[in-house]
């Protein structure tokens, strides 16, 4: 059973939470439940907020610093056309930001629009569940950068 995803901020805290990569100054990096686009990653908040302008503004800056910069590690592992950001919070009610790899191999009819425009069977498929045998290296390397990236940074 996989009881780490009814509380993701929490399971990073008690080290239970398998798509953890690093803690920031800010919260948690995790690399996403599905890798349709590969290096698909997301910042959770901690501690919890409801929302980016909740915080004070050093708070924003950091949050946004580590978003930018799990970006940057995608970048420099992944290769991707651009990287997309979205703080969305209509779903889980606390502050995450979603970090999407976007490719040239993409059709035309995607590329250009946010990732949820996939048919859900497509982006949410089996084969792209997260698995430590599957993408465990992806993790690793985009963690291993992040960790650079942190320390010139922090």
């Amino acid at each position: 059973m996989e009881n780490w995803k009814n509380d993701r901020i929490g399971s990073c805290e008690r080290g239970e939470n398998p798509t953890l990569m690093v803690k920031m100054k800010s919260g948690f990096a995790v690399i996403g439940d599905h890798q349709f686009l590969p290096g698909y990653c997301l910042l959770l908040g901690f501690p919890k907020a409801s929302s980016l302008n909740e915080l004070p503004l050093e708070a924003r800056k950091q949050y946004l610093l580590d978003t930018t910069l799990i970006g940057d590690a995608i970048i420099k592992v992944c290769n991707p056309l651009r990287i997309n950001y979205s703080t969305l919070m209509n779903l889980d009610h606390y502050l995450h930001t979603h970090i999407e790899a976007r490719y040239e191999w993409e059709s035309d009819e995607y590329k250009i629009r946010p990732s949820y425009f996939y048919p859900k069977e497509q982006r949410f498929g089996r084969e792209y569940e997260y698995s430590e045998g599957k993408y465990g290296e992806l993790k690793r390397q985009i963690t291993e950068t992040l960790k650079d990236l942190m320390r010139e940074a922090y």
